[in-house]
């Protein structure tokens, strides 16, 4: 089960040769963490709140993903943005964040994500689009209410909602370096400095940290053990959705019955394989699965800097 309270509507605007095209998207941390888990075989509920003019065009869009979609209606607006690509780089031309849920909204989200939890492997609590949107306490209780009766519970957020989950313990959590420097858990983003703030969430309620660094290996604690994800260096093509994409690698092999060391190096392959593509949340499950025997949990500090271009990488999947 995803818990993507609140989609956005993706319009992007793009020329691959002389024609303009303009492409409308489902969007958002959940919806792209749905879509890679469906990518890499395992089924997958996304439960959501849509509302508006916006929430209207959504809810084809998303049904038209393959997951199995579970909605509440809002009476006020889902959001959007509107993003330009034409030049190569992406330019934001307008956004709208959607408006909070009310009290009634919220609680039957809430009822909607624990049904369909409780029927769940593992849970993904993704982050609201704004953090006003949707209060940090919802996380908490979702968290603890799942996290009780048997459901692994995956968080993928920040800030609020971070320290909301781990007051209720989750299974595993997934942050960045920028989020937890701009958060005030880590002072800057030393390795020794990041170490510790791994276990610290794993103290204050994680059980396992996955802790993405941008173009650096991200550190992973397990069973209390600090690791580097080392891995290939690929080309990146659009570095958004990355960190969205290993959060999903890592849901689909635990709900698959895997442990949490593949569940992590699949999660890693996914993540990097998705940055090579244009659309987040997407990836060959034949190119994720060859990239993850590339992928290992090493020692800090002796990763390797290896590169595979993405030629490289199809031939070796065609030849695997």
């Amino acid at each position: 089960m995803v818990f993507a309270p609140d989609p956005q509507l993706t319009v992007t605007i793009d020329q691959p040769a002389d024609e303009t095209e303009i492409h409308l998207h489902p969007g958002g941390q959940g919806v792209w963490q749905a879509r890679m888990i469906k990518c890499l075989g395992t089924s997958v509920v996304l439960c959501a709140g849509l509302g508006g003019e916006i929430g209207q065009v959504l809810e084809p869009l998303l049904a038209g993903e393959g997951v199995d979609l579970r909605v509440i209606h809002r009476e006020s607006s889902s959001g959007g943005y509107v993003h330009d690509r034409r030049n190569g780089a992406r330019q934001e031309l307008a956004s709208v964040p959607g408006h909070p849920l009310t009290r009634h909204e919220l609680d039957e989200l809430y009822n909607l994500a624990l049904g369909e939890g409780l029927g769940a492997e593992v849970s993904i609590l993704s982050g609201p689009g704004h953090p006003n949107l949707v209060a940090p306490d919802i996380y908490r209780r979702l968290a603890a209410d799942l996290g009780r009766n048997g459901s692994r519970v995956i968080a993928d957020l920040s800030g609020a909602h971070l320290a909301a989950v781990l007051d209720s313990g989750v299974s595993v959590l997934k942050v960045s370096h920028e989020e937890l420097i701009r958060d005030g858990w880590a002072a800057d983003d030393s390795e020794a400095e990041l170490v510790r703030v791994a276990r610290a969430l794993h103290a204050n309620g994680a059980e396992s940290v996955v802790l993405s660094r941008a173009e650096s290996p991200a550190l992973v604690l397990i069973d209390g053990e600090v690791s580097e994800l080392d891995m290939p260096r690929l080309e990146v093509a659009d570095p958004r959705g990355a960190g969205d994409s290993m959060t999903a690698g890592v849901a689909a092999v635990l709900a698959q019955g895997g442990d949490v060391r593949l569940a992590v190096r699949t999660g890693a392959a996914a993540g990097a394989l998705n940055v090579t593509r244009h659309g987040l949340g997407t990836g060959r499950p034949d190119a994720i699965a060859g990239l993850v025997d590339r992928v290992r949990l090493a020692p800090i500090g002796t990763c390797r800097q290896d590169r595979m271009t993405p030629d490289e990488l199809a031939h070796r999947t065609t030849n695997s």
